[in-house]
């Protein structure tokens, strides 16, 4: 099974939403994708507490699958593209590990 977690620093304000709006949204779309992409053996997304320090990610993503070739197909399937765009036009910053177990 590989695991791909990823976390997202969000924009305060971009594509005429705040971070918070913004969040949701992607949280949204990124959790459709179990509908969508077979391969997704298991997917989470996680907003950052309001509460929490301000040096934390804004959003954490946790996906599961049977093995590398599904990740690599989730990765370039057109849902994920479309979500993975506007992601790219809110983000700051991003960090990501895929592993086995």
């Amino acid at each position: 099974m590989i695991k791909h977690i990823v976390f997202f620093g969000l924009a305060d304000n971009a594509e005429g939403k705040t971070k918070v709006d913004n969040a949701a949204f992607i949280k949204s779309e990124l959790e459709n994708l179990k509908n969508l992409i077979p391969e997704i053996i298991s997917i989470e997304v996680g907003i950052n507490h309001p509460d929490a320090p301000a040096g934390n990610f804004d959003l954490a993503l946790y996906t599961e699958f049977k093995n590398l070739d599904d990740l690599n197909s989730y990765q370039v399937h057109p849902e994920h593209k479309k979500v993975a765009a506007y992601i790219g036009k809110v983000k700051t910053s991003r960090a990501a590990v895929d592993y086995e177990v």
